[in-house]
């Protein structure tokens, strides 16, 4: 009895008891591929830092059958093994206490190559026609306690000298260079090099059937690329960023890589986008093998920033690691920076900053959401981890330190990262030891400037006046939901007035300001004279300009007379407050009617995305005037559409091609006659002849789209022809494309077979995340159905994790009433898990801000007029 409520104490921890630390694990791992099973054995170097009778580290889903530890004393067994599946640990309850000093504690484990990619996993890949089994680790954030017994924490670090047992013709890959390789029958054994010092999280092995290309950096790290057997090539634009990006972080954080080799390998299966485990960094195929005929521009430049995301990490993150899942900001929100940072440097011609903005925008639409979370986020469950690898970490985090970086400055910036990687090198930091650094640095007091930023949620509304030679400036908590919030932050203001060269900077640190622009304007009377703020969008907050501001800034874009990312902005801003109900629908269509003219991509993009958000509300709110939004829409995007055409010109820029993908598929959507026959005419000549140039990869999603928008059960012909192109495709890219748009058909029937095709074994489980966020407008609710009656299936088929995220955000988040919102509770009320709990309560609150944005929609007596004329103007 004594026992037991001893071992109660060690329930219900986010953590591990600190009595015991790992110093090395000595790892090997035999598999079986044809049983999908593997056993293994882990001899594990411990400091007993306090007298205990217990060892408590994780394990989950694994087969404990030998334990043994010893130290300069003697062995000790244990005389109780807990394993306890619900809190993922192993508790070894000794008879004699352990004295403090050194230990080896030996266990010997088997396990299943499970199927839901994590942990040691089985995917499958095709060798000569043949379906065959390999193995691959996806560890971060809590899964490597899935694969051998271990202390899973990312402050635990450990060096890690791993061998495994592979069949011999296989390649085999971890974390550092091969040592040996003994061979005996049909079985090889695989040696690694033991590693420096690294976190749990970090640690991987792959084995499977590919070929490689190498190349070296100019320090001399062997960098390479493993591709499957014939699509080495394929590699070739991946291989060549990681070398590029390897030196130019090398410089950037004044720190060389810390391993002898870096490699990359394309797995077939793969749940997130890529990892960036210690000096071997997997990835999706289709994030890493570039194809210059099925790839598309877009895919490329997220090829580009995926890599130097990766790489980035093996300094921010691998090098230096977060002391615990709190701050994994520090990793994700710095490495998608810095990404950017060196995808600009690379490719300038890409103006990639510019489209930094979609990243800021993510991070603003998320934290705006009453059911948001801080930066530095409280974890309270292994499960729930995952969840915080989201749109706050990344995109939010990645914006604040762009913020941070501009108020700063470059040359400060980049010293004080210097500085930070060097002292911290081998270790964990908190983000109190990344504003220390930079205060150091600056002489700005950064932990003060930043705390609201990532110790509390939200981010303010920055509400502007203008009285005589006085700007009025007022902040409150900017929220979606309308409410009003309480937050305060301290906000590096910048802002123009009329011209670019007359401009001016502050902080707000209070709840309101006035500001005297006399030294930059004689009058303020000349209507000609606008205001921006947020100039260039570098902070993360919106603004909301009084009426006779919000005209002059009309009046400036008309005039051509703003940059494209501050066009951005005031449409961005625009839209989300009258998501919120602080503006008027009729307000928001009048300022998107001054886009006319526009041609530059991030502006266009926005434009894009607005009209389709606009499009879901009025379906509801105002059903009558559909077809008349539509058409003004239409009518939005016909000059640029005019311009680019289908067909690639030799020689045009990089947006040009981004931006013919993005309008070709908005013109089929709303409807444009014009544009769907022609794509639809060019699909016909796809089916004769797979290669035709009259659709390039950027052209082909339209295609796709208005086959699908023409499907029903009475005409399938094209439907039944784009599964059959799908089935015969043998690139990624291509299969990809065609699931993202499958779910498009406005038919319920169809959509309801393409949504029972992506459960079927056609469609790999990681690829579900593609076809999930194409349903359409029209078959939302059926979509919800279908969740519904397959929910069970769905839990079994893709686990509790990063897939099963998508299912309930893609499926639920496109609902627009509070009845469904109410439906979405009542139904998950008995099925919640750690996994999905902030996911499913961030859609439900989603689908109630819409309710109530269709309500007040409903209420604005001129909206229907408005629409009418928009649509009539040519």
């Amino acid at each position: 009895m004594e026992q037991k409520q001893s071992i109660e104490q060690f329930k219900g921890r986010a953590r591990l008891p600190n009595f015991a630390i790992p110093r090395r694990y000595d790892l090997h791992l035999k598999l079986d591929l044809s049983a999908c099973t593997y056993s293994g054995t882990v001899q594990i170097n411990v400091s007993i830092v306090e007298e205990t009778k217990f060892l408590v580290l994780n394990a989950l889903e694994l087969d404990v059958h030998e334990v043994c530890f010893t130290n300069s004393h003697g062995q000790y067994r244990p005389s109780d093994v807990v394993l306890d599946g619900d809190e993922e640990f192993l508790v070894l309850v000794f008879d004699q206490a352990l004295g403090v000093g050194e230990g080896v504690l030996g266990i010997g484990f088997t396990a299943v190559l499970n199927a839901h990619l994590k942990g040691f996993y089985k995917c499958t890949y095709l060798d000569g026609g043949e379906k065959k089994n390999m193995a691959v680790t996806q560890f971060e954030p809590v899964d490597a306690r899935r694969c051998f017994p271990c202390w899973d924490e990312p402050a635990l670090k450990a060096t890690f000298k791993i061998a495994v047992d592979v069949p011999s013709e296989l390649t085999a890959l971890s974390n550092m260079p091969i040592i040996s390789e003994k061979l005996d029958a049909n079985v090889k054994t695989v040696y690694f090099e033991e590693s420096p010092i690294m976190s749990t999280y970090l640690v991987a092995v792959v084995v499977g059937l590919f070929e490689h290309i190498e190349d070296t950096t100019s320090d001399g790290v062997k960098v390479r690329a493993y591709c499957p057997v014939g699509k080495s090539d394929k590699g070739e634009f991946a291989l060549n960023l990681a070398v590029k990006t390897l030196d130019l972080f090398s410089k950037y954080f004044s720190t060389p890589f810390s391993l002898p080799k870096l490699d990359m390998v394309a797995v077939p299966e793969f749940s997130g986008g890529a990892m960036e485990n210690y000096g071997l960094i997997t990835y999706r195929e289709n994030e890493m093998l570039y194809d210059h005929l099925h790839s598309t521009t877009a895919r490329k430049q997220r090829m580009a920033i995926v890599v130097a995301h990766e790489v980035a990490h093996q300094w921010f993150g691998n090098l230096v690691t977060m002391e615990w899942w709190t701050d994994l900001w520090l990793n994700e929100g710095f490495a998608t920076w810095v990404s950017y940072m060196a995808t600009d440097i690379l490719f300038p011609e890409w103006k990639i900053w510019s489209q930094f903005l979609q990243q800021t925008t993510g991070g603003l639409v998320k934290d705006a959401l009453e059911q948001s979370h801080p930066i530095e986020v409280e974890i309270h469950h292994a499960r729930s981890i995952l969840e915080v690898f989201d749109d706050i970490s990344y995109k939010k985090g990645s914006a604040v330190i762009r913020m941070l970086q501009s108020y700063l400055g470059d040359d400060i910036f980049q010293k004080s990262l210097s500085s930070y990687i060097k002292r911290y090198s081998g270790k964990n930091a908190k983000t109190e030891d990344l504003w220390s650094v930079l205060s150091e640095e600056s002489g700005v007091k950064v932990s003060k400037l930043m705390y609201a930023w990532t110790k509390k949620k939200g981010y303010p509304v920055i509400s502007v006046k203008a009285k005589e030679h006085i700007l009025e400036f007022e902040q409150t908590q900017f929220l979606s939901s309308g409410l009003q919030g309480d937050g305060n932050w301290i906000v590096p203001i910048n802002f123009s007035l009329g011209s670019y060269d007359r401009h001016k900077s502050f902080l707000l640190e209070t709840k309101s300001r006035e500001v005297d622009i006399s030294d930059l304007v004689d009058s303020f009377d000349n209507e000609q004279l606008w205001v921006k703020i947020n100039i260039d969008q570098s902070g993360f907050y919106r603004v909301n300009y009084e009426d006779k501001l919000a005209a002059r800034l009309r009046k400036a874009i008309e005039h051509n007379s703003l940059e494209a990312t501050d066009k951005f902005g005031i449409l961005d801003d625009a839209y989300a407050l009258c998501e919120a109900c602080e503006q008027s629908l009729s307000s928001l269509l009048s300022l998107m009617d001054v886009y006319r003219k526009e041609v530059d991509y991030i502006v266009l993009t926005n434009l894009i995305d607005v009209c389709y958000n606009v499009v879901k509300i009025s379906s509801e709110a105002i059903p009558d005037s559909a077809n008349d939004l539509k058409q003004f829409f239409i009518n939005l995007l016909l000059f640029p559409a005019e311009k680019l055409g289908w067909d690639s010109i030799p020689g045009e820029d990089h947006f040009s091609a981004l931006l013919r993908a993005e309008i070709l598929q908005a013109l089929v959507i709303f409807g444009h006659d014009q544009t769907q026959k022609e794509a639809l005419d060019r699909f016909q000549t796809l089916l004769n002849d797979r290669n035709t140039p009259l659709l390039s990869a950027d052209t082909k999603g339209a295609a796709y789209i208005a086959v699908m928008r023409n499907a029903s059960i009475s005409n399938r012909k094209d439907f039944e022809s784009l599964l059959n192109v799908y089935r015969e495709a043998n690139t990624v890219q291509e299969k990809e494309r065609i699931l993202r748009f499958l779910a498009s058909s406005p038919d319920p029937d169809t959509v309801l077979e393409v949504l029972n095709f992506f459960l079927s074994d056609e469609v790999r489980d990681q690829d579900i995340i593609y076809g999930l966020f194409g349903i359409s407008l029209e078959c939302r609710e059926i979509a919800w159905t279908w969740l519904k009656e397959n929910w069970d299936l769905i839990l079994s088929k893709y686990g509790a994790g990063l897939l099963l995220t998508h299912f309930v955000r893609d499926i639920v988040t496109p609902l627009c009433s509070n009845e469904k919102a109410d439906e979405v509770e009542e139904f998950f009320a008995s099925r919640v898990h750690p996994a999905i709990s902030m996911t499913l309560k961030q859609s439900i609150a989603q689908v109630r801000i819409k309710a109530r944005w269709v309500e007040h929609v409903r209420q604005q007596q001129s909206v229907q007029e408005l629409v009418k004329e928009l649509a009539c103007k040519k």
